[in-house]
């Protein structure tokens, strides 16, 4: 391996160096430091650094780099480039500033690192920093960099061609884009074009620069619609000493970026975490003290007169006063000042706050952590939690993302897949995008807020690029292993207050999750809450403290999906199970049975509906011995009322669950229950074909102890065609259906069935005469 001091002798600047228009690959950091394609690297004070790429894919005019000045034609590929982007980009004419800013900062990392090696390089411009200047008046916009320069053959190289990139891909994705409506604008700074970005607001633009491997200052200059460009050395007065300077010529509809205002707002949305002090030439208003002439000059005149007066007054009364009048030589009077307000342009630093995110987390209070929050996500409540992060190793990036203290108002839109713009991607202190939510974080997550700064992603970065790269599948694996570290620590606080509230804001959010990400399903089962029949005061219950006070050999966890807790308490399927002293879950949302029947095991325990068949309860070989021999008594009036209600059930047996209710209606294992059944029916675009086959079968179980059970028995022991008995058991069946959570088939069929059992006769009709009222 080379050691420092080779390296910078033998290597001339990077070839992207400031202003390179090709792709940004040096800042990958997973190359090796030496040899081979690409690029190396080398690690200097925690900022990356690369040498030259060994060979770009396209060339300048002249492959020879002569020296002298003269005209240049572009490299056919970079013609077209710029007609595309003057043509076709005019949308988003924002992200130049970014684009420009970035070159810079790059540039002055490259003189950093070989100030380390050679503290001379620095010679007598040590501060490395950006300035922008703007001219409203000549409409100009200045960008100036103390960086690295360039020399004449590497602005002919570095400015006449692009990179690999190429502007095949360019054009490509240009046109999915305009053909499908979306911002093509976006597509800047994403195929190696940062500096040509430059020509969406300008015109004409001028380089000058100056590198310590060249004694001469050169000028490169260009203009919108040129084939050529034009090299020279710089006779101008300004020396810049070292570094390269920028000077945009603004189109007339680009004036704004000619306002200061306007510039600053840029800076604090895309710059605002450069390392590198970026300074904007922008007026300041400051208060001053003078002195108040006008009221001077009256506290004077007043305090004459009363001075006249104080001695009148005394030779009224016989004092000795000097025959002489006061003057206002004799008055002594302090100046009355008055506050003015002078405007002082200068140049001001735009980029003061370092990177919460990159500090160390001992460096920064929690006060610190909410007030990032709060200011960068406009939030107006404190945070639930926060988790600061840094990941090391093959990849490299750092996070810093919150869990919201309320949900937000659009939230249900943001399940409908809307994006919320909670997570900034930042590549090397750079901000990119806050558009990728969906790429780092999973649907159920994106309640959370946060940033996280990559240092191998490269800064022309897409959609495309994310989905396909395994840089971003990395960082999404971690974002979500760090958040539910985040959401297990809130839920293991002494005070279960804040869980409470996380619960209220986005417990859909995390049974959501247990639905689609079977990855993490039993991380985020142990973060479920309930409420059940053992809630005190309608407290939530976990998972884990249900299996942790089961009944002895209790097997399974069981629950029942409701419309309320109240409708749940009352639903005739609990009677027994709690009669007993088992705990029962109840799923009060829509999402809530989804979700449970994707969990299926929790804690090696299988979640039972006890709205289906077979719960599989824990009987005593007595209580089966009975159980059967009840079964067996009832078999000839089970088999009776199956052939009563006919398709419309799959049977009739004895039940074990039942206390009080006569009957009830289960659906059998692998169909839906009646609470799922509901919702599939309210559904618009429901399938009636899918809805029939999912349907579970209804199964009736009656209860042997019930009085009208035993009447209905009864009735049909003396008569099994009795019309009464048969109608009894058709109302019987309707309030199973009530009961069990089922909507009516026939309503006017069970109201007919009402009214006529309520006939004097037990089963004929009342009449329908009118009775003559007695007068008495």
């Amino acid at each position: 391996m080379p050691c420092l001091s080779t390296l910078r002798a033998s290597a001339r600047p990077p070839a992207r160096l400031v202003h390179a228009v090709g792709s940004r690959h040096h800042h990958q950091q997973s190359r090796r430091v030496s040899g081979g394609n690409g690029y190396g690297l080398l690690r200097v004070s925690g900022s990356p650094l690369s040498t030259p790429p060994v060979s770009f894919a396209l060339r300048a005019a002249t492959s020879d780099a002569p020296s002298e000045s003269g005209t240049f034609e572009y490299q056919a590929e970079t013609s077209r480039l710029m007609d595309l982007i003057v043509n076709s980009l005019y949308s988003n004419k924002d992200i130049f500033l970014r684009e420009l800013v970035s070159n810079a900062s790059d540039a002055l990392d490259k003189m950093r690192f070989y100030s380390v090696t050679d503290a001379s390089a620095l010679g007598d411009t040590p501060d490395l920093e950006i300035k922008i200047k703007a001219d409203p008046e000549n409409r100009t916009l200045t960008i100036t960099d103390t960086g690295i320069g360039m020399s004449r053959e590497q602005l002919q190289e570095n400015l006449g061609t692009i990179a690999r990139s190429g502007t095949a891909k360019f054009s490509e994705m240009l046109k999915e884009q305009q053909a499908s409506g979306e911002d093509s604008s976006n597509l800047i700074g994403r195929f190696g074009v940062g500096f040509y970005s430059s020509f969406l607001v300008a015109d004409r633009v001028t380089v000058r620069t100056k590198s310590n491997d060249d004694g001469t200052q050169w000028k490169w200059e260009s203009e919108v619609g040129s084939t050529s460009f034009t090299i020279n050395a710089d006779e101008s007065d300004e020396k810049l000493g070292r570094g390269t300077q920028i000077t945009l010529h603004l189109k007339e509809d680009a004036a704004v970026y000619a306002e200061a205002t306007k510039l600053g707002e840029l800076l604090k949305t895309y710059s605002e975490f450069i390392s590198f002090p970026i300074k904007l030439w922008s007026s300041k208003t400051e208060p001053m003290s003078i002195v108040d002439d006008e009221e001077t000059k009256k506290a004077k005149d007043d305090a004459l007169a009363e001075l006249i007066k104080e001695r009148e007054e005394k030779k009224a009364k016989g004092e000795e006063v000097p025959d002489d009048l006061p003057s206002l030589d004799d008055v002594d009077v302090q100046d009355v000042m008055k506050t003015e307000y002078e405007t002082k342009w200068d140049y001001a630093v735009q980029n003061q706050n370092q990177p919460i995110w990159t500090r160390s987390k001992s460096d920064v209070t929690k006060e610190e952590y909410n007030q990032f929050f709060k200011t960068t996500f406009r939030e107006f409540l404190d945070p639930l939690a926060h988790n600061h992060f840094s990941v090391e190793g093959t990849i490299e990036f750092k996070g810093l993302i919150y869990v919201p203290g309320m949900a937000p108002f659009d939230q249900q839109d943001a399940m409908g897949g809307n994006r919320l713009k909670n997570i900034k991607l930042f590549v090397r202190r750079v901000f990119i995008s806050d558009e990728f939510d969906s790429d780092l974080v999973p649907r159920y997550l994106n309640f959370i807020k946060g940033v996280v700064d990559s240092n191998d992603l490269p800064l022309n970065v897409s959609r495309e690029i994310l989905q396909e790269s395994r840089i971003v599948r990395v960082i999404r694996k971690q974002l979500v292993r760090k958040t539910l570290d985040m959401l297990k620590e809130i839920a293991g606080r002494e005070s279960s207050d804040d869980y409470a509230t996380f619960w209220e804001s986005f417990g859909k959010n995390i049974k959501l999750g247990v639905i689609e990400d079977s990855d993490n399903r039993d991380d985020l089962a142990q973060l479920l809450r309930f409420a059940s029949s053992k809630s005190d005061g309608g407290a939530l219950r976990s998972l884990s403290e249900y299996v942790a006070d089961m009944k002895e050999g209790q097997k399974a966890i069981y629950y029942l999906a409701a419309d309320s807790t109240e409708a749940a308490k009352k639903m005739p399927f609990l009677e027994k199970l709690v009669k007993d002293g088992y705990e029962v879950l109840y799923l009060t949302e829509p999402i809530d049975e989804v979700a449970v029947t994707n969990l299926v095991k929790f804690d090696e325990k299988d979640l039972v509906d006890v709205s289906k068949e077979d719960l599989g309860l824990e009987t005593s070989e007595e209580e089966k011995a009975k159980e059967e021999e009840t079964a067996k008594e009832f078999k000839p009036f089970t088999d009776w009322l199956a052939e009563v209600y006919g398709a419309k059930v799959e049977k009739v047996v004895v039940s074990n669950r039942l206390a009080d209710t006569p009957c009830v209606l289960v659906t059998s294992k692998f169909g839906w229950s009646a609470n799922m059944e509901r919702i599939m029916k309210a559904q618009a675009m429901g399938d009636a074909r899918a809805m029939e086959y999912m349907r579970g079968k209804r199964i009736m179980e009656i209860n042997p102890e019930s009085a009208v059970m035993q009447q209905l028995k009864q009735k049909f022991e003396q008569n099994k065609d009795d019309e009464v008995a048969r109608r009894m058991a058709d109302v019987c069946f309707d309030t199973a259906l009530l009961t069990s959570g089922f909507d009516l088939e026939d309503p006017m069929e069970f109201a007919t069935n009402v009214y006529k059992l309520m006939g004097e006769d037990g089963g004929s009709a009342p009449s329908s005469e009118a009775v003559e009222p007695e007068v008495v």
